[in-house]
């Protein structure tokens, strides 16, 4: 497996590849727009970050500019649904720390900006990357640039689970306004599907 390219860029392709050039032999590296756009001219010195993908028919190399990009692909292709193509586009899209945050946050609003995410998968996106980013910049409770919070704070375990029963992001939405934003998960959960049944 090729985790790492160092060595000079040749071309860039209409199709969002890099082809570098590393001792003779030249790598087509798929890689996120920003760094599509950041890498220099012909020529120029280039290191990649890399995750070989294996299919049955390809062996397709992707490169980021840094080993937290890196992770954020391989922890989006760890979840529900989401292939090369789209962890490839969560990635020119948002940032790690702003992909870290939207998770931590439940944001579904800064996922759903993503070409190709609806509100559905965003909230699938939440719930399967919240185990899955260990960025060691972003590790245990802190939200960059915010205030601290917890991956697994009541309010968002309750939403989890409302997801995994189906809820849409509106239900869930009323369900969660008038509860409490501490105390026993259960107990929560009970309130915000009494919530729910009487709603409907």
């Amino acid at each position: 497996m090729i985790g790492w390219l160092s060595g000079t860029l040749i071309a860039r392709t209409a199709d969002g590849e890099l082809l570098v050039d590393v001792h003779g032999v030249g790598y087509r590296v798929s890689v996120p727009t920003p760094l599509l756009a950041a890498a220099g001219e012909q020529g120029s010195a280039v290191t990649l970050h890399v995750h070989t993908h294996v299919r049955e028919d390809a062996i397709v190399l992707y490169g980021f500019a840094t080993t937290e990009e890196r992770r954020c692909f391989e922890a989006l292709l760890s979840a529900h649904g989401v292939g090369p193509s789209l962890a490839l586009a969560v990635l020119c899209a948002l940032r790690p720390a702003d992909l870290v945050r939207a998770v931590l946050e439940e944001d579904l609003d800064t996922l759903s900006t993503v070409p190709g995410v609806g509100r559905k998968t965003a909230a699938r996106l939440v719930l399967d990357l919240r185990t899955r980013l260990e960025l060691p910049e972003y590790s245990g409770s802190a939200v960059p640039g915010g205030a601290p919070t917890g991956a697994t704070e009541p309010r968002g375990e309750v939403r989890a689970a409302l997801v995994e029963l189906g809820y849409g992001p509106d239900e869930i939405r009323r369900a969660l306004h008038d509860i409490p934003d501490e105390g026993a998960v259960e107990e929560m959960l009970r309130q915000a599907l009494r919530e729910l049944a009487g709603a409907r």
